[in-house]
């Protein structure tokens, strides 16, 4: 059993889909100043389906299809599927670094949904984290300021989507093969937005775009396997403080393709978020950790 740091394969692989998810919003960002957000999140999954389907479908065949819980893959991929268009929209208001950080309660939302919902042990200061993420927030949003409105809901809705995924993904642990479940989630997403997106339909302006537009699923599938590589190598609670270098590449991001950068409340706000999430982590991390005799 794994304990205390996780190996350094498995950080460089969590850091590689980090950087990968963060570029994946950029580029989300870039189209949708031109494109519906619906149709750029068409796009995200139609062509990792395609990229997940030309690497593992020779080698799995039907594998990469069979489920044993149909209802559940439906669901997680609905919440894959929605999560994704709301933090799209997101972005066609937002700076991409404050819409990341709103987005970056999810852990602690998720961890409120687990004991809730799944009757987890909460671990400690649970309450506290919550209430501080959500200061964090407000912060970052300042009611009576731009940034407050429809702008500022849409990542939270995105929020309690990507808690239903991580939820459900927790209940298809075990269950189904963990590539099957990757793909049936892109694939359930893909045939969801086919229904919506073609009223959007708009075609690439030149060539570029249409290469951002395969870009996102190509992007989108290697930040995915990256993730499943790094949990091969590590534990879940030994990586999760890891996973907030998905909001410092967002700031990174944000100035480097969009001369974008937090000001002070709002950087005040993102490190509100982003080290509460760190510090749950790492208790429960030494929560999950085994008794030495």
């Amino acid at each position: 059993m794994q304990s205390g740091h996780p190996p350094l394969r498995a950080v460089l692989l969590l850091v590689g889909a980090c950087v990968a998810f963060a570029l994946l919003d950029s580029i989300a960002k870039l189209l949708a100043q031109t494109h519906h957000p619906l149709l750029v999140s068409w796009a995200r999954y139609v062509f990792h389906v395609l990229v997940m389907a030309a690497i593992f479908l020779p080698r799995m065949g039907r594998s990469i299809v069979r489920t044993r819980s149909p209802w559940l893959q439906a669901a997680r991929g609905a919440c894959l599927a929605l999560s994704t268009a709301f933090f799209f929209a997101s972005l066609a208001y937002l700076p991409q670094a404050e819409a990341t950080a709103i987005v970056s309660i999810v852990p602690i939302l998720t961890t409120v949904g687990a004991v809730k919902l799944m009757k987890e042990r909460a671990p400690r200061g649970t309450g506290l984290a919550l209430l501080a993420s959500f200061v964090g927030v407000l912060l970052i949003v300042r009611p009576g300021t731009a940034l407050f409105g429809w702008g500022a809901i849409l990542p939270l809705a995105a929020a309690l989507f990507i808690v239903g995924y991580q939820l459900l993904t927790r209940r298809l642990a075990g269950v189904d093969n963990g590539l099957a479940t990757l793909f049936i989630g892109a694939l359930v997403a893909a045939a969801m937005l086919t229904v919506f997106a073609p009223a959007r339909w708009q075609l690439p302006d030149d060539w570029t775009q249409a290469l951002l537009f395969v870009s996102t699923g190509v992007v989108g599938a290697l930040g995915h396997l990256l993730l499943v590589r790094a949990y091969e190598c590590g534990s879940a609670a030994g990586l999760a403080p890891y996973n907030y270098m998905h909001a410092v590449m967002a700031v990174v991001f944000g100035w480097l393709f969009f001369r974008q950068f937090p000001d002070a409340l709002s950087l005040l706000g993102m490190t509100l978020v982003v080290a509460t999430g760190v510090v749950m982590a790492a208790l429960r991390r030494i929560d999950a950790r085994p008794i030495e005799e």
